[in-house]
């Protein structure tokens, strides 16, 4: 049986980065976290036609790892979700949704900071995708991703391994 959010809590908190931090998610949390990605996909899918809540919702629940997953906590509340995979290259920035009502205020940022140092002390390579037209493109090349490619729908990401 699950435990709320609010009880996970107090167990060790991880990565604490200011008032935000992440927290490891469990099997209960994923319709939590594909209901996320709608709310935080919705304007972006829709700017480009492509807006189906049960698609955006069933493309996440049907990767959803708990142990690669983490609740983006801003003062305790959930702000977002944050999943790092392995892949054959490094690792892959697989989903970085943050709530709307969270967007803009430093939380992305704040979390990338941390990914980028786990994945600097692995000497690893990260990769992310963006949907072409969506805002996180601004985003990832702010934060010094540089463009591999470009597809029908998303341009492909990399940030080298550091380190």
């Amino acid at each position: 049986m699950s435990r709320p959010i609010e009880a996970r809590l107090a167990r060790k908190m991880i990565l604490p980065t200011g008032s935000v931090s992440l927290c490891p998610a469990e099997d209960a949390d994923a319709e939590a976290f594909a209901a996320l990605r709608v709310l935080a996909m919705r304007e972006s899918l829709a700017r480009i036609g492509r807006f189906d809540p049960q698609r955006a919702r069933e493309r996440f629940l049907s990767n959803f790892v708990p142990k690669l997953t983490r609740h983006i906590l801003v003062n305790g509340s959930r702000a977002g979700v944050v999943v790092v995979k392995p892949d054959d290259d490094g690792l892959v920035l697989d989903h970085l949704y943050i709530d709307p009502h969270y967007q803009g205020r430093g939380v992305g940022a704040a979390v990338l900071a941390e990914v980028f140092a786990e994945v600097d002390r692995q000497g690893m390579a990260l990769r992310v995708a963006a949907l072409r037209g969506s805002d996180s493109n601004r985003f990832y090349i702010r934060h010094g991703f540089t463009l591999e490619r470009q597809a029908e729908w998303d341009n492909y990401y990399v940030r080298p391994a550091t380190g």
